[in-house]
């Protein structure tokens, strides 16, 4: 199995008080993750605020989801890993992506952008490597640029 399909397979998920759910995936990454924004705002998973329910969290489909009950609802484990790591302080591999698509921009076009090279940011686009800083902040600054018409 590739290393990144290893990222986002969970291992083990455990429901925690105050909606939080304790994960481990595939690589030997560990997180709590709280989900109470989620919960509050997101109209699909509202029933998840029944304590007996959200109690209820178990691992889905070959570690790719949390499933809750029946399996009526399940959240994947890759926007679940994004979230963790987003809650940890880190850049999570979503934000690469949501850039990309917001800008219009290719592989090619998004790596000459930040000065890095293709392979890079695909490790991070996909996860692979944790985003560093300096890099979300060019992103950042570039998207700035470019709604003032500066970007190069």
């Amino acid at each position: 199995m590739s290393k990144k399909r290893e990222l986002f397979r969970l291992t083990s998920a455990e429901a925690l008080p105050d909606m939080r759910l304790r994960l481990s995936y595939a690589d030997d990454a560990q997180f709590v993750v709280d989900l109470t924004d989620w919960i509050s705002t997101t109209k699909m998973l509202k029933p998840l605020r029944n304590k007996g329910l959200f109690a209820t969290a178990k691992l889905g489909s070959f570690g790719r989801t949390v499933e809750f009950g029946e399996g009526g609802i399940d959240l994947a484990g890759d926007n679940l890993r994004n979230l963790a790591v987003e809650q940890a302080g880190g850049t999570g591999h979503e934000r690469i992506l949501n850039w990309m698509h917001d800008n219009s921009l290719t592989i090619d076009q998004a790596a000459d952008v930040l000065g890095i090279s293709r392979r890079m940011l695909i490790y991070y686009r996909g996860g692979e490597k944790a985003i560093p800083r300096h890099i979300w902040l060019a992103c950042v600054g570039w998207e700035t640029l470019s709604q003032h018409g500066k970007a190069a």
